[in-house]
This record gives C-alpha cells, structure tokens and sequence, in this order.
C-alpha cells in the first residue's frame, strides 16, 4: 500500500494558512469540479477581481493549485502534486453543499458552465456536417471506444494523457480508471466543446490545456497512458509526435494510437487536411521502435457493409525502460547462480 509523504511542521502550518479562509476554500471547491479563469471565479464569488487574484496569488505560493495560459485567457486549476491535490479533495469533500453559500456558489458555477457548452454547441453545430460525413466513412464509433476500453483493461491507473483531445471522448471514456487526466490541443475552438461536454458528462479529474502536440506542455514520464486519437494523419511529423508522446510516458507505460488504415480516398486529403492516406503497422511499428516503445497489440476494426471503406487501426505499444531493468536483473541473478 502507497503511503502519503511526509510534510514538515512549517510546511503544513502554512499549507493550512492559505486555505484556511472562507473565500479561498470556496475557491478550491469550484476549482475541484473543474478549471477556472480568473472572470469566472469573479462572476461565482462575486467579488472584485483584485480581491480574487489575491487569493489565487496565495492559493499558488502555497502550491494547491495550479495555472496555464490559453492565449489572452488565463485558467486555473487543483494543482498536480499528488499530496496536495490528496490534500485538498478531502478538504473540500467535508463541505456541506446544502451550506446556502456553498449552493449559490455552484448555482453559479452551473451558469457558468452552461454558457460554456452553449457557445460549444454553436461551433459543433458549424463543424457538424463535415465530422459527421468522415464518420459515415468508416467503423462505428461505438466498435472502436468498445476495443480501446477492451485493450486498456479495466486496471486503474494514475494519470492519463490524451493528445489532439478534440471533444475530450477519451478522456470521457476513460474518466472512470484514471485518477488524473490531460487532454491537450492547439484550437481553442476545440477546448471549449471538450470543456464543456466534461462538464456536462460530470468528469472533475480532468483537466484541458491549449498546447502543440509536438511540445506538449507537461512534464515528461509523468503518464500511465498516452492516447493519440486520429490524430497522426493531419500531421507533417507523426514519427515526431509519437517520439515526443513516448518520453511523457513512465515505466511501463502505454502508447494508444487510433487512426485509418492505409486508403484511398484521395477526397480527404483535398477536402479534409488529411497529410496521410492512412498509416501502415510497418510505419507505426518504426516509429514506435525508434521512441524506445515496444508495439504490444495491433487491431483492426472494419466497416460494415453499410459503413465506407475505410478500416479503424488501433495500436498498443509499451514503454520499454521497465522491461530493459527486468532483463538486467535476470542477468545479474543468473552472474550469481
């Protein structure tokens, strides 16, 4: 059994300072049913937005919670460090929601999140036809989430990193294994549709971020599991992208890719931005080769006939560190024998 990490005397006193004041607890308790800016927690607290970014200045210099910048917009969320995050869910978990403070204040966190999802729904809606044509071209997407979750398993696990999170679906999918969850993409447009149906699948343990997926703003072997989904076909560098996915990884842990098989459809390169017809097992198999990822499970998921041409691939590849440490404890039992 994992034990919680010591904390010196001064640390705690001052840990417990930070939060120990009614407006910065009920900042950690919108913050740990998702991420913030600083015009949102003004509208909830309804409170000026100097007096708010004081507490958040003090909130961070005690490091519980954490902030990224998305363009002009500045986010703030529970921060990452396990103990303190640990730390202030059971904080937050002893407040009774029915406190008339504590329900104006989710009254207008909900408001909030509604507008959220509206504006989502508008750019869905723009987006809709062109999504819902390249969906009719291959396998479902129940068949495919069906194979993901079978290949994953139902083991949980820390933390979670989905690149090129679009809608944020595998970070939905996934929600009820991980205990901390990434997902990161380069449209704003696109945050704001995961944001919001995040919000509205009821997932808190999850966090969105503005970032490139050949720079992706976390910290390197940090993730149980990495995911790609349909992503690699719009790039220039897949090979790049998978090299930079594979260092985030930890020991042992696993790259998901999905995307198409190799194709045809000459359409969505010149409609779509699609870079690449489809991606083959000997290309993904030399790039997960050269990332020092081991290629595990490879899958493929047909269309129906009532489905178009194009076949689902999803590969399974595995950090390689723990099995090279494996291999040379094996060696230094036999030296022994």
């Amino acid at each position: 059994m994992a034990t919680r990490p010591d904390v010196e005397l001064e640390v705690l006193v001052d840990t417990l300072k930070a939060a120990a004041e009614s407006s910065r607890l009920r900042i950690l308790a919108l913050l740990a049913r998702g991420d913030l800016t600083v015009s949102d927690l003004t509208e909830i607290l309804n409170q000026s937005q100097p007096r708010v970014s004081r507490h958040l200045k003090l909130l961070l210099e005690a490091g519980l919670i954490g902030r990224y910048q998305e363009g002009s917009w500045a986010f703030f969320r529970l921060t990452d460090a396990d103990a303190e995050r640990e730390f202030v869910q059971g904080l937050v978990g002893r407040i009774r929601c029915s406190d008339p403070q504590v329900e104006r204040d989710l009254e207008r966190l909900a408001s909030v999140k509604r507008r959220r999802q509206e504006r989502a729904l508008a750019y869905f809606s723009d987006n809709a036809a062109s999504w819902d044509h390249i969906r009719s071209l291959h396998a479902s997407d129940a068949a495919v989430e069906a194979s993901m979750l079978e290949l994953v398993g139902r083991m949980p696990f820390q933390a979670m990193l989905d690149l090129g999170t679009g809608t944020g679906r595998l970070l939905e999918l996934f929600a009820p294994l991980y205990r901390r969850g990434i997902g990161i993409d380069m449209s704003r447009e696109m945050l704001s549709v995961a944001r919001a149906n995040l919000d509205r699948a009821g997932v808190a343990n999850a966090q969105i971020r503005l970032g490139d997926i050949y720079a992706p703003p976390v910290d390197r072997d940090a993730f149980d599991l990495v995911t790609i989904h349909q992503v690699l076909h719009f790039l220039d560098n897949p090979a790049l992208a998978i090299h930079e996915a594979a260092r985030l990884l930890r020991p042992s842990g696993r790259l998901l890719i999905v995307d198409f098989a190799p194709h045809a459809l000459e359409a969505l390169r010149d409609e779509h931005a699609h870079q690449r017809l489809g991606i083959s097992d000997r290309q993904i198999g030399e790039w997960f080769a050269e990332a020092g990822v081991d290629l595990e499970t490879t899958r493929d998921i047909a269309p129906t006939a009532q489905q178009g041409g194009l076949t689902v691939k999803i590969w399974v590849g595995r950090d390689r560190r723990i099995l090279m440490a494996d291999q040379a404890d094996q060696a230094l039992q036999k030296e022994i024998a």
